[in-house]
């Protein structure tokens, strides 16, 4: 089943182009299950390493808005929060149109338990309250943005940065890696930043397994460094990193995320925010339904993923892919000429790398794990390899989905370009 389809052309010669950011503190108060390692099952968190933010940037292009949420946390949030914090925002804004995600840190909480029975009720209800509490700050985020809404200028520019990532599936060369950091800087009429987004694609999984304390990991160490350097809020939208992890001979978390911080910092400086000329908004949504290659319902299958995980997770799991796996796909083309990708998932490299190649646009920013969230996907040639990250285990999705996800965002892009005729 297909939904939530939607086509905002908007070409509006003298309009302003505006921009308005707010950041909100997002880390659970109460102990909770922390996301993304299996080795912890529900194990609950043990105090706090270093806070959880959302940040929210809100664009103006004309009489369209568009919101944009990086947040430190292991995912985009669940369906239902995600539902439930666009429908508030609608209400509150007027804004319907959204990239929604997560920077993919395994030290957040996690986000897919339910106020049911056997689905977290009664036993995580600390997690049940931490998402009406995560929704409520999302949402107040991205009403503040939208309420500091000023003229503003903005500029786009990327560079690569070789050995800041490795490709950890592989074993097959020339192993792929997108080094792409991607920068999109907006200025108020004064000069200076409102905020800095950057995109890269490396796992924030600097800190071990074993550190139950939540943390934004290298990301949040950028962000702090960068921050402190422009004076201004910091965003980052994690890319295709399914495959793609840190390098460790970069140091820790603090020594790695001042590094790709101090890339950030020169990359922004370098970029000369300008007026835009002649604001416009064209963005599309849908989700797509794929055959899942796992059968949760599967009373083995199920109970293998309840051992490897928790019962209480796995069955929620289970409620989601019950019609199959359906991703969301949401694709943007701001102001002629930056596209903006964003994809449920953690995408294999390859997949944004090709995109970037093919799309013929000033800048492509894709966002991984955003605006829902359905574990990875990999490339055919990955499946066909074999390994983490392309094994039904995690990676419940059709084999060919990232690819015709991928192919789909051209065809969007291109139409929007108005190049393309179907």
């Amino acid at each position: 089943m297909r939904y939530l389809l939607f086509l905002l052309p908007l070409t509006l010669c003298g309009q302003l182009f505006q921009a308005g950011t707010a950041r909100r503190e997002i880390t659970p108060k109460e102990p909770v299950p922390m996301w993304g390692y299996g080795s912890r099952h529900d194990m609950l968190s043990e105090g706090v390493m270093d806070p959880l933010y959302a940040v929210a940037l809100v664009l103006q292009t004309g009489g369209q808005k568009l919101a944009i949420v990086g947040m430190d946390l292991g995912r985009a949030p669940a369906e239902g929060s995600l539902q439930r914090i666009r429908q508030r925002v609608k209400e509150q804004t007027g804004i319907e149109n959204s990239f929604i995600a997560g920077s993919h840190t395994h030290h957040g909480p996690v986000l897919e338990l339910t106020d049911k029975e056997g689905r977290g009720k009664g036993k995580f209800d600390a997690a049940i309250r931490y998402y009406a509490q995560m929704e409520e700050a999302v949402v107040d985020a991205i009403v503040e943005a939208n309420s500091k809404l000023a003229p503003a200028r903005m500029a786009t520019g990327s560079v690569q940065l070789p050995g800041f990532n490795v490709n950890r599936h592989t074993k097959l060369e020339p192993k792929p890696s997108d080094r792409e950091l991607a920068v999109l800087r907006v200025d108020g009429l004064d000069g200076k930043p409102i905020v800095i987004l950057a995109n890269f694609a490396a796992h924030p999984t600097t800190l071990p397994d074993k550190t139950m304390k939540f943390s934004a990991d290298w990301v949040g160490q950028m962000k702090n460094w960068v921050g402190a350097q422009a004076g201004a809020p910091v965003m980052f939208m994690q890319g295709a990193s399914g495959d793609q992890s840190v390098n460790r001979e970069k140091g820790g978390y603090k020594e790695y995320g001042e590094a790709i911080g101090a890339e950030v910092w020169k990359l922004a400086q370098g970029l000369q925010a300008k007026d835009v000329e002649k604001p416009a908004l064209i963005l599309k949504e849908e989700r797509f339904p794929f055959k899942a290659r796992v059968d949760l319902s599967n009373p083995m299958v199920h109970g293998m993923y309840a051992k490897a995980f928790f019962p209480e997770l796995i069955t929620n799991f289970e409620d989601e892919y019950v019609g199959g796996v359906q991703p969301r796909l949401t694709v943007a083309l701001l102001n002629g000429d930056i596209a903006l990708v964003g994809a449920s998932g953690e995408f294999f490299s390859n997949h944004a790398i090709r995109l970037k190649e093919r799309a013929r646009v000033k800048q492509l920013f894709f966002f991984g794990y955003c605006n829902g969230y359905h574990q990875y996907f990999p490339t055919i040639e990955a499946v066909a390899e074999g390994g983490y990250g392309a094994d039904p285990t995690v990676s419940p999705v059709a084999v060919g989905a990232g690819e015709q996800l991928m192919n789909t965002a051209l065809v969007w892009i291109y139409q929007m370009l108005g190049r393309l005729r179907l």
